[in-house]
């Protein structure tokens, strides 16, 4: 499982600033505020990601992405738990992998296979066949949305 300390703090840091969104380092040991998923697992309160270096990558992602799908005004009322939209939910998933592509050393892959071993389940079995054969709603969710530049394609470049 890929963590916060094997990757550059300043790659993740830069990606959110892109979309408003800081990140506030937890030292180790300490629990993390707004954990949904509580030991290691990112939180949210506001616009601000919470994690320490045992964070895995995929759910730091995962919690990014959950406030880069909310407009401003809703992102300030988040703590712990962003949504419960099953729309929204698929929605991130997809863009969890999007944003690991933007961040050097992680890619899409990394973020799938780091999905499948935490325990993320989905119809057709692993999160690569999500993502691949099965997301059609949400991949199209994330157009409407302006935050993909096409079906199936790219973070969208203004997006952010």
């Amino acid at each position: 499982m890929l963590t916060l300390a094997d990757i550059a703090v300043s790659d993740i840091t830069t990606l959110l600033a892109r979309y408003g969104l800081q990140l506030q380092l937890v030292p180790d040991g300490d629990a993390i505020p707004g954990s949904y998923w509580g030991e290691s697992e990112a939180g949210l309160i506001g616009t601000t990601v919470h994690a320490r270096g045992d964070t895995p990558v995929h759910s730091l992602l995962h919690e990014a992405a959950h406030l880069i799908v909310l407009p401003p005004e809703r992102r300030a009322l988040v703590h712990t738990d962003a949504t419960d939209s099953v729309e929204e939910e698929d929605a991130v998933c997809v863009l969890q992998a999007l944003l690991g592509d933007e961040l050097a050393g992680v890619g899409r892959d990394r973020i799938l296979a780091d999905m499948d071993e935490w325990g993320y389940t989905f119809r057709l079995g692993s999160a690569r066949a999500y993502f691949e054969h099965d997301a059609e709603a949400a991949w199209q969710w994330l157009f409407a949305q302006g935050l993909i530049d096409a079906p199936h394609g790219r973070l969208a470049p203004g997006a952010a």
